[in-house]
């Protein structure tokens, strides 16, 4: 019966839902040296837990402070700065390269309305020199 109860408990233990006592009652079994062949395997491990459990690591850890994650911020907040202050300095180049160019297209229409207005007047004023030659021309 005891067999049966055993095995039982070590399936409750695979599934994580035995409690301490059932534990302490698994590790009295298989570290007691009469173990049934087909639980063989289990006795390997709880010969480990049992043998584990009185292991001590005994070299000493150095442990290194932690860095202050202010310092990292504030360089973060001083490059962030930098990065926006360039971007603006870069943006308001851009804008002013902008504004020109606009105010060049315009004053290049401008002109070229003037150009065309001024053409109009002197082929006017030619076809007047046409007339005057003619009418002297007549009168002479």
């Amino acid at each position: 019966m005891e067999l049966a109860n055993i095995e039982k408990l070590v399936e409750k233990y695979e599934n994580a839902e035995t409690s301490l006592q059932e534990e302490t009652t698994l590790r009295n079994y298989f570290t007691g040296g009469s173990v049934a062949p087909h639980l063989q395997e289990y006795e390997y491990m709880f010969n480990y837990f049992a043998t584990s459990k009185d292991e001590t690591y005994t070299k000493t850890i150095k442990l290194e402070p932690k860095k202050s994650k202010k310092r990292n911020l504030k360089w973060l907040s001083v490059a962030a700065s930098l990065v926006l202050l360039f971007s603006v300095f870069i943006g308001k180049n851009e804008y002013d390269r902008y504004q020109a160019k606009k105010q060049f297209d315009q004053i290049s229409k401008g002109l070229m309305l003037l150009s065309a207005n001024l053409k109009k007047g002197e082929q006017a004023v030619a076809t007047l020199y046409t007339y005057e030659d003619t009418v002297k021309k007549i009168l002479k």
